[in-house]
């Protein structure tokens, strides 16, 4: 993690503070001044600074105006400076247990007509004081993308610095909030969109890596499409976004789906709308789902445009295949379809080489058969798919449809999944049905071709 540069939100920050750093009392000059890695001495500035900011002295403007130049301060700190900031507000601004005792008291002794109002100063007892000065983030101009960002921050310091993980906590939850779906506008994105979005286009494809200006170009052509969601507060960031290519059948190969020189098809003579790649843009808000709704939502607009389609599916990628096959033993390989003839292939077995001239039909389908399994069977102690991508489509209710070879020859594909990628199918009615067997009971529903592949 790198200190950031001068950003838009520092500027949003100063335009909060028409009147300068005076203007929010005589700790603004000594507030700008702490050092990047924020030494004892001016982490004590930062608390005295905290708790102005909680106390709103001066009424709810000037507690504003205040933590809008601590947003200023955090954002000029080093990674070290960061944490102790991050790391002051976990120690020192959770729950008052006294608070809470006392209104836990208070709720036992109350009356019948009273019930309410201690239950009401119980829920107070019980929020974090650091969720105020969170809260008053979210009302500084691009507050949301600076508290958004602060938590990919904390997402990533939480791996060598458990203690932080309760503030990561009351972050995601104050997040899931106001990202709630009901507030998110779906809007398409075409090639007469700003600039500024589509150079985020480029930058937050995950999936698939827009190489240049024609590949993007070429994504947003007349048989394609791209939609987004965005948030009210953040209207120049999408927050996740999906690519789709209107073509007739299922997809079978990302380098053909995304080949610039190929013809451009009729979109409205295209019977299948296939989603080929599905990017989470803000990795702040990683662990709060809006994905299946975005694509139930494409799909309700796509028919509205499009009444001809017949199929809507995906393009998927299998990102943990071949991990999973270097790390599980060859006694539990031997157990599965395919295991015994992978196990038997010539040293060394290399999945990238199954696609290859001198490969046999054997280690083909001996491949496929153990990435249909791995597709198709759970995580030890879940009921979850072993894949990420899989979990992500069987939830929203989609079918393990079809496996298809050599269909990503990239090396990132080769190197993820041996060149597999997989088709799952999107059946209107069945939607509903399969997404609760499958988080229910674990079900993963599968076409007739991945059940052969799994005998």
């Amino acid at each position: 993690m790198q200190r950031q540069p001068v950003s838009i939100f520092e500027k949003a920050f100063k335009k909060l503070v028409p009147g300068g750093l005076e203007s929010s009392g005589r700790r603004g000059p000594n507030i700008m001044n702490i050092a990047e890695d924020l030494p004892e001495t001016d982490l004590t500035a930062v608390k005295e600074w905290i708790d102005d900011c909680l106390a709103e002295n001066g009424g709810q403007v000037e507690a504003r105006k205040r933590a809008a130049l601590l947003g200023r301060a955090y954002l000029k700190l080093s990674t070290t400076g960061r944490t102790r900031f991050l790391g002051l507000l976990a120690e020192h601004y959770g729950i008052n247990e006294d608070s809470v005792e006392q209104a836990i008291d208070q709720w036992h002794n109350a009356k019948a007509n009273e019930k309410t109002q201690a239950a009401q100063s119980l829920r107070r007892a019980l929020v974090p004081s650091r969720t105020t000065l969170l809260k008053q983030f979210n009302g500084v101009p691009s507050g949301v993308k600076f508290l958004v960002d602060m938590r990919e921050e904390l997402l990533q310091l939480c791996i060598d610095y458990p203690e932080l993980k309760p503030l990561e906590t009351d972050l995601r939850d104050l997040l899931a909030t106001w990202f709630d779906i009901g507030l998110l506008q779906l809007e398409e994105i075409s090639w007469n969109s700003s600039g500024a979005i589509l150079e985020k286009l480029i930058a937050y494809e995950a999936v698939h890596a827009i190489k240049s200006w024609s590949d993007l170009k070429n994504r947003l052509d007349f048989d394609r499409r791209c939609f987004a969601f965005f948030h009210p507060n953040m209207p120049d960031e999408p927050l996740i976004f999906v690519e789709v290519a209107l073509v007739n059948g299922l997809a079978d190969n990302v380098q053909k789906l995304l080949d610039e020189h190929a013809p451009t098809q009729d979109a409205d003579k295209a019977d299948t709308a296939i989603f080929y790649s599905i990017s989470n843009a803000q990795q702040g808000l990683a662990g709060i789902s809006f994905g299946n709704f975005l694509i139930k939502q494409v799909v309700s607009k796509l028919q509205m445009e499009f009444p001809q389609l017949k199929q809507f599916a995906t393009l998927s990628p299998i990102p943990g295949f071949r991990r999973w096959l270097d790390n599980t033993p060859a006694d539990q390989l031997t157990q599965l379809p395919g295991g015994e003839e992978w196990l038997r292939c010539p040293p060394p077995r290399d999945p990238a080489r199954a696609g290859q001239s001198d490969s046999t039909g054997a280690q083909q389908e001996a491949i496929m058969k153990l990435a249909a399994s791995y597709l198709c069977s759970s995580k030890p102690g879940t009921s979850r798919s072993n894949d990420p991508v899989a979990n992500f489509h069987l939830s929203n209710g989609a079918q393990v449809a079809r496996l298809n070879w050599m269909a990503d020859t990239s090396d990132k594909g080769l190197k993820q999944a041996a060149g597999l990628m997989v088709n799952y199918l999107y059946e209107l009615p069945k939607i509903v049905d399969r997404s609760n067997q499958y988080t229910s009971e674990g079900i993963i529903s599968q076409s007739s071709n991945i059940k052969k592949l799994l005998k």
